[in-house]
């Protein structure tokens, strides 16, 4: 792709890896068996992958994974993931080192374990049944194969890390691989399961996203910044390529047969969430959480399915806002509760006024989903702000946020917390790509009065659309823990336009913002030595990237 196809000035890089890995699996119908080649592509090859790690040179990794159609879904999805798991092997070892060791040890779990673990087994053969019912409705075939398909892709990723091809399965171990998909699923977990010392602080922001028309609708820009621990920063920017079809080994492809989106070792999904799909359609949330104790009994093991889970079936299936929304809502866990952006680029026409089904959001929270189509907002003032505070004012009531309001004031208002006033008062100032990139990285907390509060200093770093909150003083005074000093912040920053979505391209930035700040130095924090992050670059100061994909 040219660079001005995609209106990027010269301070971008239109990246295409050079050092990749290639992989093949084999897979042999008549004796089941499964074969990881890695010297040349065998003729009857069922998975193929490519992985370039280039973390300490552009802040990513790359990977590829692409299956053949002509093989039995269940073969190709345990082949995907056994690809993934072989060629990702050394970064997910890392990445479980810093992310999750410890968490859980099932040698002497604590009681919180043992519930969470009780939890999982009893969700895993719930949904087990359910994927084995001789007698679902063709609309529920068609949903449980999916939700089958995706626990067959992390049993292939285990076995391909354990260079181990076995067979597919979905009896899953709680506490190995299925850990990495439901991690934002134990943030809610923690809270239904009532774990002692919880892993999030009060009010944690969890993502900054901004759907943007730009004037005379000559645009549409859709834009993500993950916000996480600092420790969770080796990344990889994936492309999945699965010949699925829609019912089990008959019928058409499901439609969203090519997705990108960036993501992490070991995980399938992406977990920030941004994905381009190839049905047209753009899918990114943020996290609202849930501030209501009673509404944690409506979490349970039975009739729920996983939220990572539920994401990519709705990716995979859907060819409309308005699908999407029904098939994410169906079997809702209560657990990783978001504000769901859905954008069909179907349905843009640059220059002419948005018609209906162009956009759409979507919020889960415990017992209730709520969805509409807000291509008119979107229309009426030309962006859609989000950040980790429900829109709808039944969830907003429901899910306790205005105790919060009574409780700490206008920091956990819709339309008063810093972010909403930073996004109302500079959405304006986006023209081009490169002030939509200036305003996703937006950090000026010492001198923006938006970014002030009742804090000592009286402002905090977390107050910006990509939060820094290793600049906080340790030493400082703070309302909230969310607020004050930690390795938590803004580490990246996902965009796309209508140009770049044909071919499910997007910039992206890795790591903290440093525009107007310091870069992020782990050899500078005063939690180095705390928190984990083997495999990371000392410095994170990269550029951003679009990175051109090869398999096609």
């Amino acid at each position: 792709m040219a660079m001005g196809n995609i209106g990027l000035s010269l301070l971008f890089v239109l990246h295409l890896s050079f050092c990749t890995e290639f992989i093949y699996i084999k897979y042999d119908i008549h004796t089941d068996l499964y074969f990881i080649e890695t010297e040349k592509p065998p003729a009857d090859w069922i998975a193929y992958a490519n992985f370039s790690n280039e973390i300490n040179s552009t802040g990513w990794s790359y990977l590829e994974v692409t299956t053949n159609p002509a093989y039995p879904d269940f073969a190709q999805a345990y082949s995907a993931g056994l690809a993934e798991g072989y060629i990702t092997r050394q970064l997910i070892a890392m990445h479980w080192n810093n992310t999750v060791q410890g968490y859980c040890d099932p040698e002497s779990p604590s009681d919180y374990c043992k519930r969470l673990a009780d939890y999982v087994k009893q969700n895993l053969a719930w949904v087990n049944d359910k994927i084995n019912k001789p007698d679902n409705s063709p609309e529920d075939k068609v949903y449980w194969h999916q939700v089958d398909l995706f626990l067959k892709q992390v049993s292939g990723l285990q076995d391909g890390y354990e260079n181990k091809p076995a067979h597919p399965s979905i009896n899953l171990d709680p506490f190995q691989f299925l850990m990495f998909q439901i991690a934002g699923d134990i943030e809610d977990l923690e809270e239904a399961l009532h774990k002692p010392d919880k892993s999030r602080a009060l009010g944690s922001g969890s993502c900054s996203a901004l759907v943007k028309l730009l004037p005379g609708n000559k645009d549409l820009y859709v834009s993500h910044d993950t916000w996480s621990s600092f420790q969770s920063m080796l990344r990889i920017l994936k492309k999945y390529d699965f010949g699925y079809k829609i019912q089990q080994d008959s019928g058409p492809l499901i439609p969203g047969k090519v997705m990108t989106f960036s993501s992490y070792p070991g995980v399938i999904y992406s977990g920030d969430d941004y994905y381009l799909i190839s049905s047209g359609l753009v899918s990114q949330e943020t996290t609202i959480g849930n501030n209501n104790d009673k509404l944690w009994k409506y979490v349970k093991p039975t009739y729920s399915v996983l939220e990572g889970i539920r994401t990519m079936v709705a990716n995979r299936l859907a060819t409309s806002i308005d699908t999407w929304a029904q098939i994410f809502s169906r079997y809702n866990s209560g657990t990783y509760n978001n504000q769901w952006m859905i954008v069909d680029y179907t349905k843009f026409k640059p220059g002419q006024t948005p018609s209906a089904g162009l956009f759409g959001v979507v919020e889960q929270i415990p017992n209730m989903v709520k969805y509409a189509d807000m291509t008119r907002v979107l229309t009426a003032q030309s962006y859609w702000p989000s950040y980790n505070i429900p829109y709808f004012q039944e969830v907003f009531e429901a899910s306790g946020w205005i105790k919060m309001v009574e409780k700490y004031g206008d920091w956990f208002s819709y339309n008063k917390t810093a972010r909403a006033n930073i996004f109302r008062r500079d959405h304006v100032k986006v023209k081009d790509i490169n002030s939509m990139i200036a305003l996703m990285r937006y950090n000026d907390y010492q001198h923006d009065p938006l970014s002030r509060c009742n804090c000592t200093p009286p402002y905090s770093a977390e107050n910006a659309i990509s939060a820094r909150c290793d600049l906080n003083p340790a030493n400082g005074s703070y309302p909230i823990k969310a607020l004050g000093h930690r390795s938590h912040g803004g580490t990246d920053m996902k965009l796309t336009n209508s140009e770049m979505f044909k071919s499910l391209q997007f910039v992206a930035i890795s790591g903290p913002t440093f525009d107007s700040l310091p870069p992020f130095q782990w050899s500078k924090t005063d939690f180095e030595k705390i928190y984990p992050h083997v495999g990371h670059p000392d410095l994170w100061q990269f550029k951003p990237v679009v990175h051109q994909w090869k398999l096609t």
